[in-house]
């Protein structure tokens, strides 16, 4: 056999493979991967893993196909894995342990852009959900990087969008009933805006009763205020009920008839309506992240819906359609960009 049929035989394989795996590559660039490239940088990590993978075993099949030794392909193979395992072990540092921890995080979700988190002593809202950690803003407005290796090794405590419990804890004297208690505390979280109030004994201590009244709050983007207002409700229908709250060894040292009780009555409370809340001020930047992710669902979801019309379009209406797709992909591609303006502009 001549020498450039023997060339040709033994390096067409290998040609025929970098073809095929360019071409697949390709195709799972223009094809899979560029459907994903306007959903924002939650994706990128997942974007970036598939073609990882898809060169990986592309070079692993371009070693099998090339025309030489078993032993030395062997040998190529075997190093290809020991550079592979040290990356792994490397991944027990501190850089990798949390990227594959931020990995993890984005595939099990415990929680998203914009639920209230607690974790340790932070408690805030998500603004960001990054590669190597995750940003919450606190009730003080202050932003607090956690790394992503942490959050999967300790308890983090994730409020509910669906609602949570709120509620708030008092003692008083053994003199006052508790039936009496339990209505006035009711009343209050009903008019605190709470469903489905309860109240419950939780101590029976040597001087007094321990309380605690709870309730459903729906609308948790204002958890800070609902707090605040079961605390108010509680003092005035107390208060205006001629209930003292304040130390039961205290009552007992100017208890008599004749002695002025230290009771603060007023007219019931009304919250005082302004256009901004505390959640407004404290959590700025997490709701304005909430708002960039369901500006990109809504989006998406009306892209998904003119894509199925456009399937179904008579030829005069598909331009209208496809415009408007344009439009849709060019306002979710700008959505991070307006959202990433810094607070000084």
């Amino acid at each position: 056999m001549p020498l450039s049929d023997t060339f040709i035989s033994d390096w067409l394989p290998v040609v025929l493979t970098l073809i095929f795996f360019g071409l697949l590559t390709w195709l799972a660039q223009v094809f899979l991967f560029n459907k994903l490239k306007h959903t924002g940088d939650e994706n990128i990590f997942a974007r970036q893993l598939g073609m990882l993978m898809l060169m990986l075993i592309g070079l692993v099949t371009v070693v099998i196909m090339l025309p030489i030794s078993e032993s030395l392909e062997l040998q190529i193979l075997s190093l290809i894995g020991l550079l592979l395992s040290g990356l792994l072990a490397f991944s027990s540092t501190t850089l990798f342990s949390n990227l594959m921890a931020g990995a993890l995080l984005r595939f099990t979700q415990p929680f998203r852009t914009g639920d209230f988190i607690s974790f340790d002593s932070n408690f805030g809202r998500v603004t960001e959900l990054g590669l190597f950690d995750c940003e919450i803003q606190t009730q003080n407005r202050e932003l607090v990087s956690i790394p992503n290796s942490l959050l999967i090794n300790k308890p983090v405590s994730v409020i509910r969008r669906s609602g949570t419990i709120i509620s708030v804890e008092l003692s008083l004297g053994y003199d006052l009933h508790h039936s009496k208690i339990d209505e006035l505390l009711l009343q209050a979280a009903k008019q605190a805006g709470l469903e489905d109030p309860f109240v419950h004994v939780t101590q029976l201590g040597d001087f007094s009763v321990s309380y605690r009244v709870s309730g459903l709050l729906v609308e948790v983007k204002n958890l800070l205020t609902a707090r605040s207002n079961l605390h108010r409700h509680v003092l005035d229908c107390l208060h205006d009920n001629d209930i003292e709250i304040m130390s039961p060894n205290f009552v007992s040292q100017h208890a008599g008839p004749d002695v002025q009780r230290k009771i603060a009555h007023s007219p019931a409370f009304n919250q005082v309506q302004t256009e901004s809340t505390a959640e407004d001020i404290a959590f700025d930047k997490a709701e304005q992240a909430q708002q960039q992710a369901n500006d990109k669902i809504e989006t998406l979801a009306q892209i998904k819906s003119l894509e199925e019309q456009l399937t179904h379009a008579e030829k005069d209406q598909r331009q209208a359609i496809e415009k408007s797709i344009d439009q849709l992909k060019q306002k979710l591609a700008e959505i991070k960009d307006v959202v990433d303006v810094p607070e000084d502009e």
